[in-house]
């Protein structure tokens, strides 16, 4: 068993959410959320925060962590066990570029509905649900933009 370790974010912008599309070979991947592997000496935040600029070009800032989502895999020598940390992230902008060299082939921003409807993953299904609700009691309390919560 190989146990690995991967940060990402639920990026918003004006209520939208950032996914990206995964075409790998012309076989369909599926829509993803941003994410990627911990490198050495890394925090989670600095990795969730680096996945989301080279997977979609997209500078966001890390409003709060959301949670852990845990999935296991098989690659031909083993069976993989990922944990996954969740921070719910603020872009300041729509622009998106996905990272092709990840066969990353579309990215944008979507209405919640629309983005859990796109997600291939339910793990990432409910981290979107819930980091959504975070977003929206945020908002509600007048806190979601304003730079004094950082």
């Amino acid at each position: 068993m190989i146990e690995a370790t991967s940060c990402g974010g639920v990026v918003i912008f004006r209520g939208k959410i950032l996914v990206l599309y995964k075409n790998y070979k012309n076989k369909y991947e599926g829509w993803v959320l941003p994410k990627g592997t911990v490198e050495p000496g890394e925090d989670y935040k600095n990795t969730a925060a680096r996945e989301v600029l080279e997977e979609a070009g997209v500078n966001a800032s890390i409003i709060k962590y959301i949670g852990k989502s845990s999935y296991t895999f098989s690659i031909p020598e083993d069976t993989v066990e990922k944990d996954v940390h969740w921070y719910l992230m603020m872009a300041d902008s729509y622009y998106s570029k996905p990272q092709r060299e990840e066969y990353f082939v579309d990215s944008g921003y979507y209405k919640f509905h629309e983005a859990q409807h796109l997600l291939k993953f339910s793990n990432e299904k409910q981290i979107l649900e819930k980091a959504y609700n975070e977003y929206l009691d945020l908002k509600k309390a007048n806190l979601w933009g304003n730079r004094k919560y950082f």
